[in-house]
């Protein structure tokens, strides 16, 4: 089954991004009238030799100085750097700073404590994989430290 999502925007577009950056859990830079973060789901696709699973394919994009509070997914995760630096932390890990063309994974189960614009002039926008639970929300918020 293909889900496309229409570019011009459509109820379920919306309703993918409530999923995946719930009510909250943007956080934006105090004098940034903005969101934070626009997601934009590209297609959900579920996987003939993956049963009960589903593929998400989104972007989100950053403004400056935009993050979003900790969460976590459930899913595989993996994220590819369009453009702008990201900084990107999973509990147990450093954080690590990315750049144009390079990658960030998470695991099901990590707590993805940091993901936020780098900087406070451009803006950052991802291109993000998951592999998910057929029907589960793909984000859920987490409590901060």
């Amino acid at each position: 089954m293909n889900r496309q999502s229409d570019p011009r925007g459509t109820a379920v577009a919306a309703l993918a991004s409530l999923l995946f950056m719930p009510m909250g859990t943007i956080v934006r830079a105090a004098d940034e009238p903005k969101s934070a973060a626009v997601v934009k789901p590209l297609l959900t696709q579920d996987l003939a030799n993956a049963p009960g699973k589903e593929g998400l394919m989104l972007t989100v994009e950053y403004v400056p100085g935009g993050a979003a509070a900790p969460h976590r997914h459930d899913a595989e995760v993996f994220v590819y750097v369009l453009e702008g630096t990201v900084v990107m932390q999973v509990d147990g890990q450093e954080p690590v700073t990315l750049k144009a063309g390079q990658t960030f994974r998470e695991k099901p189960g990590d707590i993805h404590r940091q993901s936020k614009n780098a900087s406070a002039t451009e803006p950052a926008k991802l291109l993000v994989f998951m592999v998910k639970d057929q029907g589960k929300p793909p984000t859920r918020p987490v409590a901060s430290n």
